[in-house]
């Protein structure tokens, strides 16, 4: 009937809503229907989540910083977070690198170890300490004062994604990289040699174009950010120590980085096969300028090779059709080093 009560719920419809049938508040409701409940939106991400080991971690760069750590209720005046929020959170400051790289296997972290690879911390088993090549890592990294700390085989599993690791792994520091602006800033009694790497993709390779660029008075080495070797235990190993006394930057747009130092006063040169001018003939070598090497193969991309200021190329004879990065760039950088040699 039109004039019935309903009994026990003030008003409300047992089980309609936030109540139960027997006319009880749901659980987690107050009683209200869905339509008045707020939600707490998508779960933030780990730096933003308190208590969560990525939030600790932020925070202490944050500290570290001098800047306040953000939480996920920052700005939102209690509303769930959304995920564009999150997309610029932490930026990566000028000249900061990637994330720590492990290193797995017994053979590959005495290796790193003996190159001086710049590292963290050296995580051994138990039972792998009884090996030799792990007794010589554990040796080696105590001289270098790098924490060696003990793991279990399912951690070891976790840290290295999986990796065969035989029971030892080296967490290497991330490589500070500079900026492509501070070549051409800092004080120079010769004029600047930037070497620029276009499509090189291989570590080693990097680390031998680093350590040719060192031992010819380079001033520094640019690597685009996407599609481009970094700086890897392998590109450390390569260059036999050379990264540790010549910075790499990282630029996000190579042609544009080209452009700027065209700006500045430098000349571009690019080294390719197709080039019409012969590499001990660079008129430019006796001023400030930029050499770029392509990669073995694919050369010079179509807009690197449009923004270089001349194509030069090395002679050969035979039946060999391309050099590696790392010996062309030698090469070059040699000629270019015997004509500053005969500068007053």
């Amino acid at each position: 009937m039109s004039g019935r009560k309903s009994g026990g719920t003030g008003g409300r419809s047992p089980g309609g809503g936030g109540y139960t049938k027997k006319g009880k508040p749901r659980p987690g409701t107050g009683g209200n229907r869905r339509d008045r409940l707020e939600g707490k939106g998508p779960t933030p991400p780990a730096h933003l989540r308190p208590g969560h080991p990525a939030q600790r971690a932020a925070s202490a760069r944050a500290a570290a910083a001098g800047r306040p750590a953000r939480t996920a209720e920052d700005g939102r005046g209690g509303a769930g977070p959304r995920r564009s929020d999150y997309d610029n959170e932490n930026p990566a400051p000028r000249g900061s690198g990637d994330g720590p790289e492990m290193v797995a296997g017994r053979n590959s972290v005495v290796e790193s170890l003996r190159a001086r690879v710049p590292a963290i911390a050296l995580y051994v088993s138990g039972r792998a300490q009884q090996d030799e090549r792990v007794a010589e890592a554990v040796q080696l990294a105590a001289g270098a004062g790098i924490a060696v700390l003990e793991a279990g085989l399912s951690e070891l599993d976790r840290l290295t994604g999986g990796a065969v690791h035989q029971g030892v792994a080296l967490r290497v520091r991330p490589y500070d990289y500079a900026h492509p602006d501070d070549f051409i800033q800092q004080p120079s009694p010769t004029p600047p040699l930037i070497v620029a790497l276009d499509g090189v993709t291989d570590p080693r390779n990097l680390g031998a174009v680093v350590r040719s660029a060192a031992a010819f008075g380079a001033s520094g080495v640019v690597v685009p950010s996407r599609r481009s070797a970094g700086v890897t235990a392998g590109a450390w190993k390569a260059s036999a120590g050379a990264l540790a006394r010549l910075p790499v930057a990282r630029a996000t747009n190579l042609t544009r980085t080209l452009e700027t130092y065209k700006q500045r006063g430098l000349f571009v040169a690019g080294l390719d096969a197709g080039g019409s001018t012969d590499v001990h003939d660079m008129t430019i070598a006796d001023g400030p300028m930029v050499l770029v090497v392509g990669s073995e193969g694919r050369g010079l991309s179509r807009v690197v090779a449009a923004a270089c200021d001349m194509l030069v190329r090395i002679p050969m004879s035979g039946a060999t059709e391309s050099l590696n990065a790392g010996v062309a760039a030698s090469i070059a950088l040699y000629e270019i080093a015997s004509v500053r040699s005969r500068l007053p």
